[in-house]
């Protein structure tokens, strides 16, 4: 049975006081959106696939950013940070060599070790392919550990597309199925397939219900249809795993910010396998 239980371990201070990392690498992907490189100073940040940090900058306040690199970068790792907001305004005005805070790893993580042997569906949408991004680059070099995989990606227009030179790169793979869409674009904009990432689905060949997980991560109007489409070729929930967003203040399961009935995003999530969330109205 596929698990996505929270492996990693705090000690009491950790989850309250953050670590110092530096900044070594900034690059923009989109208007909004700039791809950040930071390195802890003391240690690595220890975090799995799909997993968030609390990144704060002292006198303006913190916080919650999914991690894009999978393990194994040594003291480094990789997001994307949307500038929607005051926090968020600073961390786009930082430069090489300036240090944030980083509290974490939190939240439970795409089950990679235990999906070995399995074929993975990937569908991502918008920001969604930031986390997803973690568990995609992991199966993508351990290749071998994995039967067919088939990643999906779709944004709002062109000029939303994240990762553009790693997505060329998937798309040039004959070991791999990657499928793309916008869902809307001007004449002579783009030359790829139009319409919201459902479109995509008649597309797929081949998949086996019975040995494909679903990894879906995107925007919340994303889920109910992506899901049903996943009905329709016959998926089960317990093969349907989803990343949640919810605004995460604390981290901890402390303010209530993200909570969901008895659930915590935080905490119990952001990964959670559908059947154990299904039945929870504002979950999806």
């Amino acid at each position: 049975m596929i698990q996505t239980a929270n492996s990693t371990k705090h000690d009491n201070e950790s989850i309250y006081l953050p670590e110092v990392a530096t900044l070594i690498r900034k690059e923009p992907m989109t208007d909004l959106d700039m791809y950040f490189e930071f390195e802890m100073k003391n240690k690595p940040l220890g975090h799995l696939y799909g997993q968030f940090v609390e990144l704060s900058i002292p006198g303006i306040g913190e916080v919650a950013i999914s991690i894009s690199s999978p393990p194994g970068k040594g003291k480094s790792f990789e997001m994307v940070i949307r500038k929607v907001g005051q926090v968020t305004s600073v961390i786009h005005q930082l430069n090489p060599g300036d240090s944030v805070g980083i509290r974490g790893p939190f939240g439970t993580h795409f089950p990679m070790e235990d999906l070995k042997g399995k074929s993975l569906l990937f569908v991502t949408g918008g920001q969604g392919l930031v986390p997803a991004r973690s568990a995609i680059l992991h199966a993508l070099k351990n290749r071998g550990d994995y039967k067919d995989i088939t990643i999906l990606f779709g944004c709002r227009d062109p000029g939303q597309r994240l990762f553009t030179s790693e997505l060329k790169e998937w798309k040039s793979r004959d070991d791999i199925v990657f499928l793309e869409t916008v869902d809307k674009c001007e004449p002579g904009e783009w030359d790829g397939h139009v319409g919201v990432i459902t479109t995509l689905f008649p597309q797929l060949k081949d998949i086996d219900p019975l040995e494909t997980h679903a990894i879906v991560v995107g925007p919340p109007v994303m889920y109910k249809f992506v899901i049903m489409s996943l009905y329709d070729m016959e998926f089960s929930d317990k093969h349907i795993i989803v990343s949640l967003e919810r605004h995460m203040k604390c981290g901890v399961g402390k303010c209530g910010h993200c909570q969901i009935n008895n659930l915590y995003v935080c905490q119990d999530g952001p990964v959670f396998v559908y059947d154990t969330i299904k039945h929870l109205k504002e979950a999806i």
